[in-house]
């Protein structure tokens, strides 16, 4: 036996360990292979799937054998025929089957043949109706190269789709991926003769510069960079010594000048310039090249900004003015062991937070007459409050009426407005007020639906997120969706008169957080359910919406793919995941379990992981992974072989995840628990099903609880030993905003309130740090961003004035999170070891 010194705040210690059967060195080296043990386990789970003209469908699966199936579906054909196994046809068979590479696309040619792209840079053509297979060179490969693209500027993103970049030069090349101005962000190199399959989104732009064996053009100058654009179906990107070379010519410009934007409109100008916070401009006499003012009242310190929004037929125009807080918060934080030098180094940023004043932005209209200086039209400033934001501009069709949305300060009230230009009235379109919060960053919804004179808003005016429709002429609302569940996104909104949604909660007799899909009439508001298994969803549609594939699973249930029309009618089932290999070791399914909440009725839901060598006849110390944020629900509802709370549990430990009232997406009154009352954090549900389960499971020991989390889960995780320190015995608070009024002011003020209040008092972990029982550790890294590492220092003040014993790791150079690093997690589980099993394995292999 060796003693080793633990270091505390507050204390010192010398452990003497006995060798003990849980949390052994075994445990250790079992729980860092948990990844690789069952890895490869699993089959035909995942499907690689492309949709083909005709509604038909081409899918490659793995298989037991460590290949591949390649799966054409005709869904037009009769019952029993539409499925086709083209590996198995005998001429496909010994080309296909011995394919390991991913499927990555499927092109249909004017011969009926299909090209198939693999993500090995091989590609073949294949033929359903001859069952003859070719190979393909990639220059052959048509339906798949991607050209140049002559605009270098980032676009919005699409659906998901892939890139193969195949580099046959003789350097090693760069992929960046562009979302803005400069060079971008790196993703690696692909090394001479490689390639690399990339997932991106269509529309989204790469940029490759010269690799170094071809830096110049044969006149010596430097060859400007390619760019790659996304497309709706996966493509390839062949890079050779002269590709650079052959796009040399100008491109596109990406931006045109004043004098081209407006020729077509009133001739030449002088661009636009902000000069002491008003907006200069063209003269309406356009033979004057000089800028005059086009607003005479702004100021530096409430300036208007210099992008314009033009209505409709250009009569009128909208510009946003700001009047600058006073006081900027910056927040100085001490890199103390930078790479570059010995000295440490200091870091300021700017970091607003809950109470602090700010930035008021209003959008400021003038009517306009082309050779007239503009004529303001005037909006009371007071119509704004104090705004959060200002957001969702727009212009009516014809022009005459400018609307935006409101936000205002501590998140009781949205309203949208519409201004009419004429007459200068300003009418309330939509009012949405809340006696707690609306919860504006997870469930606004807005769309303007002109050509019906409605707007499309989203609300839990009725308890429970949904739909309305809003009148554009009475401002009159309609209920579009309604009942005992919620909407959680409009996925699409369709030509034909419907919109395509995410609901929860529909189904009684499931899990209530459970993903679906329905379409929804937006004459009738009749309600289509386009997806019914007992499990959470994922949808890929056809290209002409008329079918989609629907993927399900649940923590508990590997995943199943099907094959479904637009109305939820079921085609065929593709594919049922295989885990006979994996159900004949010793891994444990995680279980669900559900039981009544505070108020004896509500059902709480949660899942527990136990270790693979579980043995139902000893007994475990219980811990808590916890983040009760109010933005989300955290329990994992899909299939996964690996989590990291099975990791903790190899040691000897049953890990349960639980989503507490307070948490989102269930109820209006759910989520309410949260207001004002971050400390609650779900605790009274949370004790009671770790109770519940702890009756069906007598391997449970209730007298060895333990709980941790990072962030706003390390606010909850140190809280438990503040106001529940009779129940949890041991917790690991990582990055914690432990003072909401220490923390980042927009998720804070969110669910806190404003003006600050007492209330922020009562939950701060600071205030409330004298009444900690139990054994606590305190993880920060000194360089967080997230949160202000402050936070977390200001709990261990409070900790010491209070004589209170308790440890604490800060990590030099570590950013948010630091207690998800290899070195972190392994200091958390080495402290539940020797806080619950009484023994740190190190000890005993030492």
């Amino acid at each position: 036996m060796v003693g080793h010194l633990f270091c505390v705040i507050g204390m010192c210690f010398v452990g003497i360990a006995p060798v003990f059967a849980q949390g052994s060195a075994e445990d250790y080296q079992r729980a860092a292979e948990l990844r690789q043990r069952f890895s490869g386990l699993v089959v035909r789970d995942q499907i690689s799937p492309v949709w083909l003209p005709g509604g038909k469908l081409l899918y490659s699966v793995s298989t037991e054998k460590g290949a591949q199936d390649l799966v054409l579906i005709d869904p037009q054909a009769t019952s029993g025929r539409q499925r086709l196994v083209l590996s198995e046809l005998p001429e496909l068979a010994k080309a296909l089957g011995g394919r390991k590479a991913r499927l990555l696309g499927a092109a249909s040619g004017a011969d009926g043949a299909v090209q198939v792209l693999y993500a090995d840079g091989s590609a073949m053509r294949v033929d359903p109706s001859t069952s003859k297979i070719s190979e393909l060179e990639m220059e052959q490969a048509d339906g798949f190269l991607i050209e140049p693209s002559r605009n270098s500027r980032a676009g919005r993103g699409g659906r998901r789709t892939t890139i193969l970049f195949v580099n046959r030069t003789s350097s090693s090349i760069e992929l960046r991926w562009i979302s803005g101005n400069g060079p971008g962000r790196s993703y690696g190199e692909v090394a001479p003769g490689e390639t690399r399959d990339m997932s991106t989104y269509e529309g989204h732009l790469w940029r490759i510069d010269a690799p170094e064996s071809a830096s110049k053009s044969v006149d010596g100058d430097d060859l400007a960079p390619l760019y790659f654009r996304g497309r709706g179906q996966p493509g390839i990107v062949l890079l050779q010594k002269d590709s650079w070379e052959a796009s040399a010519e100008p491109r596109t410009s990406l931006r045109k000048t004043w004098e081209e934007r407006d020729a077509k409109r009133d001739g030449p100008s002088v661009g636009w310039k902000i000069q002491g916070g008003n907006l200069f401009g063209p003269s309406p006499d356009l033979e004057d090249r000089e800028r005059v003012a086009w607003t005479t009242d702004g100021t530096p310190a409430d300036s208007y900004a210099s992008r314009i929004d033009w209505s409709p037929g250009r009569k009128a125009f909208a510009l946003m003015r700001t009047r600058e807080a006073p006081n900027q918060r910056r927040v100085t934080i001490v890199e103390s062991s930078p790479q570059e030098q010995l000295q440490p180094s200091l870091i300021e940023f700017d970091y607003t937070k809950p109470g602090d004043d700010l930035d008021f932005a209003r959008p400021k209209l003038f009517r306009y007459r082309s050779g007239s200086m503009p004529d303001p039209i005037a909006i009371d400033d007071a119509l704004f409050g104090r705004s959060w934001s200002v957001s969702r501009q727009s212009w009516s069709a014809d022009g005459g009426k400018y609307r935006f949305l409101v936000n205002e300060r501590g998140h009781q009230r949205l309203a949208y407005y519409e201004v009419d230009i004429e007459s200068g009235e300003v009418r309330t379109l939509i009012d949405e007020r809340s006696d707690t919060f609306v919860d504006y960053s997870q469930k606004t919804y807005l769309r303007v639906m002109e050509d019906r004179g409605q707007v499309l808003w989203m609300s839990e005016r009725s308890g429970w997120n949904h739909l309305y429709l809003i009148d554009l002429e009475t401002a009159e609302a309609r209920p579009l969706t309604q009942g005992e569940w919620v909407v959680r996104s409009v996925e699409d909104v369709r030509d034909d008169g419907t919109l395509i949604l995410r609901v929860m909660g529909v189904y009684g007799d499931q899990d209530p957080y459970h993903m679906h899909f329905a379409r929804v009439d937006l004459d009738s508001g009749e309600l289509t359910m386009l997806t019914e298994s007992d499990g959470t969803h994922d949808l890929r549609w056809s290209p002409d919406g008329a079918r989609f594939l629907a993927r399900w699973s649940r923590v508990d249930h590997p995943p199943v793919h099907e094959l479904r029309r637009i109305d939820g009618s079921l085609i065929c089932v593709l594919e049922e995941s295989n885990v006979r290999a994996l159900m004949s070791t010793q891994w444990k399914m995680p279980q669900r379990f559900v039981a009544p909440g505070r108020d004896e009725k509500t059902e709480i839901w949660g899942v527990v992981y136990r270790p693979t060598n579980f043995d139902p006849e000893r007994s475990y110390p219980v811990i808590e992974n916890i983040y009760a944020g109010p933005h989300g629900f955290h329990v994992e509802k899909s299939w996964s072989l690996h989590r990291k709370s099975r990791e903790m549990a190899e040691l000897g430990f049953i890990v349960v995840r639980i989503d507490g009232m307070g948490t989102n997406w269930r109820s209006k009154a759910f989520h309410n628990i949260a207001w004002k009352n971050i400390a609650d954090a779900g605790f009274p549900d949370r004790k009671l099903w770790i109770e519940a389960f702890a009756a069906t499971e007598p391997a449970a020991d209730l007298s060895r609880i333990g709980i941790y989390g990072g962030s706003a889960g390390g606010q909850n995780a140190m809280r438990a030993l503040i106001d529940h320190g009779d129940f949890y015995h041991a917790a690991v608070a990582d990055c914690g905003c432990h003072d909401n009024r220490m923390d980042k002011i927009w998720w804070n003020e969110a669910w806190m309130g404003w003006p600050i209040d007492e209330s922020y008092s009562k939950s701060s972990n600071v205030d409330h740090a004298h009444r900690m029982q139990g054994d606590l550790l305190l993880v920060v890294g000194e360089l967080d961003r997230n949160v202000d590492p402050a936070s977390t220092m200001q709990v261990v003040d409070a900790l010491i004035r209070a004589n209170k014993d308790f440890e604490m790791l800060v990590i030099p150079g570590g950013g948010h999170g630091v207690a998800e690093t290899p070195y972190g997690t392994r200091k958390r589980r080495d402290f539940f070891v020797r806080h619950l099993l009484e023994v740190n394995p190190r000890w005993a292999s030492e």
